[in-house]
């Protein structure tokens, strides 16, 4: 299951090397701590909470709503467990930018070098939450780092973040294995946000139809997808008339509702379009994720797959964005909602835990303290 999304100001700058020193030290220290004390999958699920992750950011000393954050801190704690992986039991994969496209290599010589037989399916579990956090929520946000935490058994958890130039917005999307019931619908458990979108969906159980058409589509004749994509580009009507009938016979589709919808002024490149859809046709998916892990399927696809199964076939997809509009537990004043206390109180125990385990000086570890208590106010 993702267990979050945070959406949070994007940031251009560059951690100073006095900083990230001193937050690889912090990063490892902590985490030895919360191993020691609660276990490598308490670990793995604390990472996978963007409250908690954005709690351990502010913790080890970096601006804590920037986008920063999430590329720093995950670099910070990597290079700190480095060395101590098998001590602790977990292995940071990932990074940013052509880092993160090592993560499969990655993954792969930890498989090897320490007998993991599962790794093939972590490899896959890497690709598949890339790709639906890049095609299944389209809000204009790209993928630009991905880092995948696993440990001795097998459960991980993905932390990664796309950006948003134009907004000039970062977006986190946090995933955890042990809730997987099904990586295309409903993956989310908790959702932070300081912008609300209308994205495209297609993980939202309101979008179980759209894509259920979509696959179907796939598998029968290619010609008649790309005939009806046609015909919704190119007509400028509320209701589409429909001319591909014997006699050219029009029907209304009169109990469509149609609104806005992000593909409708989209340019596609047909021909690359059906030349993937050909391919997926060849393969025929059995389900939506088979279609999704299609080699050349993208989210142009995806969009045009859903546009034609909304506004030919009626099947509405999603515009809801599932992210939450919030970055902490709650304020004081209930603004934006009001403090889950006990959420809060786990996330400051943990995190207290840790911090009067590190050797630092007593100073230090109440200004930390201070900081972080500041972080809920």
């Amino acid at each position: 299951m993702r267990t979050g999304i945070a959406t949070i100001p994007l940031d251009t700058g560059k951690c100073p090397r006095w900083l990230f020193e001193r937050m690889k030290r912090l990063s490892r220290a902590i985490t030895l701590a919360i191993v020691e004390e609660f276990g490598p999958e308490e670990f793995l699920k604390r990472l996978s909470d963007p409250i908690w992750f954005q709690s351990l950011g502010c913790v080890i000393a970096f601006d804590w709503n920037s986008s920063g954050l999430t590329t720093t801190l995950m670099g910070a704690l990597k290079e700190g467990i480095r060395g101590l992986e098998d001590e602790l039991g977990i292995y940071v994969c990932g990074g940013k930018g052509k880092t993160s496209r090592k993560t499969p290599d990655e993954i792969k010589m930890f498989g090897l070098t320490r007998g993991f037989d599962f790794y093939e399916k972590l490899i896959y579990a890497s690709k598949i939450t890339a790709k639906v956090d890049s095609c299944l929520i389209q809000a204009g946000f790209q993928i630009y780092h991905h880092n995948f935490i696993f440990t001795k058994d097998g459960k991980f958890a993905v932390v990664q973040q796309g950006m948003n130039t134009q907004l000039q917005k970062a977006r986190r999307y946090h995933w955890l294995s042990l809730k997987i019931k099904d990586f295309t619908e409903e993956p989310h458990s908790g959702i932070i946000s300081d912008i609300k979108l209308k994205p495209l969906n297609l993980v939202a159980k309101e979008s179980r139809e759209n894509k259920e058409i979509s696959v179907e589509m796939v598998r029968e004749e290619p010609k008649t997808f790309l005939k009806d994509l046609n015909l919704v580009l190119e007509s400028s009507n509320s209701l589409i008339k429909q001319k591909r009938l014997p006699g050219f016979c029009e029907i209304k589709l009169k109990d469509v509702e149609f609104h806005h919808h992000p593909v409708e002024r989209e340019k596609f490149d047909l021909k690359r379009l059906k030349k993937t859809i050909e391919k997926a046709h060849f393969l025929k998916p059995e389900n939506f994720e088979q279609l999704l892990m299609t080699e050349g399927v993208g989210p142009k696809t995806i969009r045009a797959l859903s546009l034609v199964s909304e506004i030919i076939y009626g099947a509405k997809p999603s515009f809801e964005d599932p992210a939450r509009y919030s970055f902490a537990h709650g304020g004081k004043d209930g603004t934006p909602y009001f403090v889950e206390r006990e959420t809060y109180d786990k996330t400051l125990n943990i995190l207290e835990k840790a911090i009067e385990k590190v050797e630092i000086s007593f100073k230090e570890k109440e200004k930390i303290k201070r900081k972080l208590h500041q972080f809920y106010e």
